[in-house]
């Protein structure tokens, strides 16, 4: 019933705004959905002028939608309103992908990392054009570590060398390291020992297996054995990243989204590292974004120019700028937009890609994440 009434409000909406629009534009109307904050779309808008300026025969519809995206876009699907293009990612897109409603796409040879197209692919075939990539480092606080008398971590550090760095961070004030209880936090552990959650296959639930066990037994023991990590009840309503800012945690394990806020509220030299080396190597899942087109759109031919066009080395670049993204392009992400100003290492986003795994996901993997819950809670609480 509920689910009824929203899909009425949000036609409702969309009718009100149709209504609204000019009746004597005779443009292709190309409707555009994407989250997104503030200041990514603010970014976004002005590139989406540009691309009407450039063809003024195509009127682009941008459909903001930053909370609940996904619903909104599945009730969209399911009511035959699905916008012409979707900004997407591959935690999401084998959903769209099985149901048959995405369009399959091609890209030339050399021009985005592989890994970031395997993520968008479904069955061998790809259906969204890569953005970026997201996968994690390891941020750590240099001042702390230099009024300890930490050397900094190296490239080849390992769990043993971690833990070390970790027990001589911690103190009264502060612990040497993060915890967030998300699989995309612990998924780094398990990874790195030959562990996961599916297999790469998608056809079993791996987090049992003894690799995965160890993975996720030296993660909790960051927080219960060792209490180099904070428990819930010690970071209270503090997140991990407003922890680190406040100098109560010297290491912090998270993405290239973050940099923007480090960049301009850290008070103090920061920089990153990559994840350290279990018994597999340094491996951390990696996930991607992009833009694919409806299979119903009336409008492929249009669409696909402006995908084409947002994903321009150029505009790339724009939206690299703001510091948010790791482009999925090669020839952004080595652009000076990407690499220039802090951190001083930005070039291990990018060395992390080619070690980075992309997350296996099924079409069910949201339920797979919820049937583990609770299991994963009882460990990170020491139960």
């Amino acid at each position: 019933m509920l689910k009824n009434l929203f899909k009425i409000v949000l036609l409702s909406i969309f009718c009100l705004y149709l209504a609204g629009c000019d009746k004597n534009d005779n443009r292709t109307v190309i409707k555009f959905a994407s989250w997104g904050s503030k200041s990514e779309i603010d970014i976004i808008k002005p590139i989406l002028s540009d691309f009407e300026k450039i063809n003024p025969d195509i009127k682009v519809d941008f459909m903001h939608i930053p909370q609940n995206y996904f619903q909104k876009i599945h009730l969209l699907f399911a009511s035959n309103t699905a916008p012409d293009i979707i900004f997407i990612n591959n935690l999401n897109l084998p959903i769209y992908a099985n149901a048959g409603v995405l369009e399959e796409l091609d890209v030339s040879d050399g021009i985005y990392y592989p890994q970031a197209l395997k993520a968008l692919s479904y069955d061998g075939k790809l259906y969204a054009i890569p953005r970026d990539v997201s996968n994690l480092v390891i941020y750590y606080n240099q001042d702390l570590f230099d009024k300890k008398g930490i050397v900094y971590p190296k490239e080849d550090w390992t769990f043993a060398e971690f833990l070390t760095i970790c027990r001589k961070l911690t103190d009264k004030n502060t612990f040497g390291f993060s915890f967030e209880e998300g699989a995309m936090y612990y998924l780094p552990f398990l990874m790195s020992e030959g562990g996961g959650i599916l297999s790469d296959d998608l056809k079993e639930n791996i987090l049992k297996s003894s690799e995965s066990q160890k993975g996720l037994k030296f993660y909790s023991d960051l927080r219960n054995k060792y209490h180099f990590a904070p428990r819930k009840n010690e970071s209270a309503s503090a997140t991990m990243a407003q922890m680190f800012l406040q100098e109560r945690l010297g290491m912090h394990l998270s993405g290239r989204w973050l940099v923007p806020k480090y960049r301009s509220d850290a008070k103090f030299r920061w920089d990153i590292v990559n994840f350290p080396h279990g018994d597999r190597g340094s491996i951390v899942p990696m996930d991607a974004s992009g833009w694919a087109i409806s299979k119903s759109s009336k409008y492929k031919k249009e669409s696909r120019m402006l995908i084409d066009f947002l994903s321009s080395d150029n505009n790339i670049r724009k939206i690299v700028s703001s510091g948010l993204i790791t482009p999925a392009r090669i020839d952004s992400s080595n652009s000076k937009e990407f690499l220039n100003g802090l951190p001083a290492n930005a070039k291990v986003f990018l060395n992390v890609i080619k070690t980075s795994k992309p997350t296996p996901v099924s079409i069910d993997y949201n339920k797979v994440l919820s049937d583990i819950k609770n299991y994963t809670e009882e460990i990170f609480e020491g139960n």
